[in-house]
């Protein structure tokens, strides 16, 4: 989140683009309390995470430094270009992530494996992006990314709709 966050952050200066930095100014801050009450709580050496605290640090470092780098010693026009296909890169990831388990979805009928609070959260989030990117700033970084994260969601909902929770699931439910 922090990662993601600055990118867009530095995207926002270079393109002078108000809603873009600020609002990500937001996930640059809450990200870094989510990562220190993480940290606080569950250690350096949590094993939920894929990879260590450490090497999340050192993978944020890398990235915030190159962003830097790009910004402080490239055209803007380049900076700008390279930070946004940058910040393509990790919506997509991250808005097509859940898909992963489309063939679990699919091979055992049930939706349990896609997070309903998150994919709803996607969906109008990458909505109003959309609609920002395509008909307000159009820039394709920002509306192409949104436009992809839109249909990842539309197609979770619809397998949550079609799917829905298996029997098993609402068994373990506490009562």
């Amino acid at each position: 989140m922090i990662s993601n966050s600055f990118v867009w952050v530095t995207y926002g200066l270079l393109k002078h683009a108000p809603s873009v930095l600020y609002s990500n100014l937001v996930g640059v801050t809450l990200g870094c309390y989510y990562f220190f009450m993480f940290t606080n709580y569950c250690g350096p050496m949590q094993n939920n995470l894929p990879g260590t605290v450490l090497q999340h640090l050192r993978g944020t470092s890398i990235i915030v430094l190159l962003n830097l780098f790009l910004t402080c010693f490239v055209s803007k026009d380049t900076a700008s270009e390279l930070i946004g296909k940058e910040g393509v890169a990790f919506c997509i990831i991250l808005f097509g992530s859940p898909l992963v388990a489309l063939k679990h979805v699919i091979m055992t009928k049930s939706a349990d494996s896609i997070p309903l609070p998150f994919t709803v959260a996607c969906f109008f989030n990458c909505a109003a992006w959309s609609v920002v990117g395509l008909w307000i700033m159009t820039d394709f970084n920002i509306y192409f990314p949104n436009l992809m994260g839109l249909s990842c969601a539309i197609a979770q909902l619809a397998l949550k709709a079609v799917y829905g929770s298996s029997s098993k699931a609402k068994e373990d439910l506490p009562k």
